[in-house]
């Protein structure tokens, strides 16, 4: 791959980039990263994940090496590189690299933050032959940290989790914690039962999804009723549907969980319309 990359105000190749070893992201996982969609070479919902870093910034208490406008060039200058027509722009900002090692934040006028971008070609992304067959998955205990809001880098659980979903034959899992589902591994999970939407609230433990909350606002305009609130796993065994969000899946249907098929066995009717409404509006807002 030749791809061109995006590190600390440079564009060059990846063989080329490299960054510390004492940078805090690379030992302790002291940074935050957003993923924005891009589809026929257009960015999908860029304010809404800039909003995002900036609150996972705020969290902890790391600068913000750029401004919007500066992060949009950044992303648009990426896509034009690298020719990208469908996929991913992954960015990352970490607390940067210290003298050494050491637990407490180092002076942030002596550090400067570590940016990093790079494209992820997909082509098709919109057209994921599972959105037509629906996904399976299990159920799993919720072991991450309490400040789930926080889109950090310290992935090292969810990535735990989709290899038990994938050792055990499904396509992912949905996290349990204190008797009710969180969220999944990296995505927004969400029930349909008598016609209602039902998704959990935002809070610490779950993300904050651009695209859930791009959903709920189709939703209501579509007339369908929002719950937002903690559902059970047999809430949804019991579902008529179920789907889960995120940027780089849109809107996915989930037809089983823990081998349990959840209405029909098939993407119901108001998911594959919430989907198509979600591509519409997506498609409809390129520029």
């Amino acid at each position: 791959m030749n791809r061109t990359v995006y590190l600390n105000g440079c564009y060059l190749p990846e063989s080329e980039a490299s960054i510390s070893i004492f940078d805090r992201g690379f030992l302790m996982a002291d940074a935050v990263y957003e993923v924005t969609p891009v589809l026929s070479g257009n960015l999908i919902e860029l304010d809404g994940h800039l909003q995002r870093l900036q609150l996972s910034l705020d969290a902890l208490e790391l600068p913000n090496p750029l401004a919007i406008s500066d992060w949009r060039q950044l992303h648009r200058q990426l896509v034009d590189i690298n020719h990208l027509v469908d996929g991913l722009i992954y960015l990352q900002v970490t607390r940067g690299a210290a003298a050494d090692r050491d637990f407490i934040f180092p002076d942030s006028t002596h550090t400067s933050p570590t940016v990093v971008a790079f494209t992820q070609s997909k082509p098709g992304l919109a057209n994921n032959p599972l959105a037509e067959t629906g996904m399976k998955i299990i159920s799993l205990d919720d072991l991450r940290w309490g400040r789930c809001d926080i889109k950090t880098t310290q992935l090292l659980y969810p990535a735990l989790a989709k290899r038990l979903a994938r050792k055990a034959g499904a396509d992912d899992a949905w996290l349990v914690r204190d008797g009710t589902i969180t969220e999944g591994t990296s995505n927004n999970a969400y029930i349909l039962k008598d016609g209602k939407l039902i998704t959990r609230y935002t809070e610490n433990a779950i993300l904050s999804g651009v695209t859930r909350a791009t959903v709920l606002r189709l939703a209501a305009e579509a007339g369908i009723p929002i719950e937002e609130r903690p559902f059970t796993l047999q809430e949804a065994l019991s579902a008529d549907e179920a789907f889960l969000t995120s940027a780089s899946t849109f809107i996915m249907p989930v037809v089983e969980i823990n081998g349990q098929p959840i209405g029909t066995g098939k993407p119901g009717p108001q998911t594959r319309h919430l989907r198509a409404r979600y591509l519409a509006a997506c498609r409809a807002s390129m520029s």
